[in-house]
């Protein structure tokens, strides 16, 4: 983040300039209350794109835009608000999200201070949208190549990009930063999880919450910027059209229906229900719908088991990720449940949108400890045989 917005201490974590002050954003965030996440049925299309890998919930994959507030029409300057609009529409990304960032990075480029028009600020940082511009800068150089130049001299590496067919890769012309922040987002899981995306734009919370709610206040109307968590909590089919979450026998479809719609609840760790849930909460509550009683906890449901080999898993299955906390006895500290397609429900965390579907081997993801099968338990036969 410029200067304007951030501490005096430089951060290194991250590709951004607006690496700043993480130590005040861990420190702001640990004190702001649990809220529980609430997902507007109307403000966004529940198909909107790729949720996950997996998922197809429209045949064109595109953002349904927010329109603009009256308070967007006047405060962010006619360009700018052009080429947010125009750049959400082609990256398929919420506008209102990448105007967001443009306001807390730089006030929609009127900040006066060092870097935004020319040169960059004392951490590396150059442009409207603060890309790293400066090799061995604090902020690194994400933008790739120099500030300014010839589009047939831009790198491989860096997102930086001739947003405007100028033959120019500007940092400092909102029309190229624009549309580079649209990728790094993007490239930062934006198309899964938002918030996440922004939080690799930017490693703090507090800096999260702000572009979401300059992001709110853009639209007209509520809007839920969560973009692709919306589509995981409502899109029902995959990539072919199929139906999702369609189990090999009833037993399992019954647990995988019942998980499935708890999609849109909130994660709140130690939660089994009704109203939130973690994730192996979750997973226990839907064996008890069915009658059934498991382990309570991740670590004694990975001992639970039986093991089902990688490959082989089935909707109802659960799969388990290498995540421990200091707190917590040994074994993995998180599971979902397989739905099928390479598809899981989870409940995630916190911060990390509500209850949703998710690709389980995606990119970016903890690494997975293995699979079981709980329907093979001989206690699980046992009491399904009652």
């Amino acid at each position: 983040m410029i200067s304007l917005f951030s501490t005096d201490v430089p951060s290194d974590q991250g590709s951004f300039a607006t690496r700043l002050a993480v130590g005040v954003g861990v420190l702001v965030a640990g004190i702001v209350a649990l809220a529980v996440i609430v997902i507007p049925v109307a403000t966004m299309n529940p198909g909107a794109f790729n949720a996950a890998g997996g998922l197809q919930c429209t045949p064109d994959g595109n953002v349904e835009q927010a329109d603009s507030s009256g308070y967007a029409e006047d405060s962010i300057p006619e360009n700018y608000l052009e080429i947010y609009r125009e750049t959400g529409e082609e990256k398929g990304i919420p506008w209102n999200i990448l105007a967001g960032v443009g306001q807390v990075e730089s006030k929609h480029g009127r900040w006066d201070g060092p870097g935004i028009t020319e040169g960059h600020n004392d951490w590396g940082a150059a442009g409207p949208m603060q890309f790293g511009a400066k090799d061995g800068s604090a902020a690194g150089n994400s933008w790739g190549g120099e500030p300014v130049m010839d589009a047939d001299e831009r790198p491989e590496e860096g997102y930086g990009q001739d947003g405007n067919d100028d033959g120019t890769v500007s940092v400092y012309d909102p029309a190229d930063a624009i549309p580079s922040a649209a990728d790094y987002l993007i490239a930062h899981g934006a198309e899964d999880n938002m918030r996440e995306a922004i939080y690799g734009y930017n490693h703090a919370w507090w800096y999260v919450d702000d572009v979401m709610d300059w992001a709110n206040q853009y639209a007209d109307g509520d809007f839920d910027t969560s973009s692709a968590t919306q589509a995981a909590v409502a899109c029902e089919f995959n990539q072919e059209g199929e139906p999702i979450g369609q189990a090999p026998d009833d037993a399992s479809q019954a647990v995988v229906d019942w998980a499935l719609d708890q999609r849109g609840k909130p994660y709140v760790y130690g939660a089994t229900g009704p109203a939130a849930f973690d994730c192996s909460g979750l997973l226990m509550k839907a064996y008890q719908s069915i009658g059934v009683s498991i382990p309570r906890i991740s670590q004694d449901q990975w001992k639970f088991g039986p093991e089902v080999e990688p490959g082989n898993e089935q909707p109802g299955d659960f799969v388990f990720f290498d995540v421990s906390r200091s707190n917590e006895p040994d074994g993995p500290g998180h599971v979902g449940m397989v739905v099928g397609d390479g598809l899981m429900v989870e409940a995630r965390c916190s911060n990390c949108g509500p209850i949703a579907t998710a690709e389980y081997d995606a990119p970016g993801r903890s690494d997975i400890v293995g699979f079981t099968r709980p329907l093979e338990h001989p206690d699980v036969k046992a009491q399904l045989d009652k």
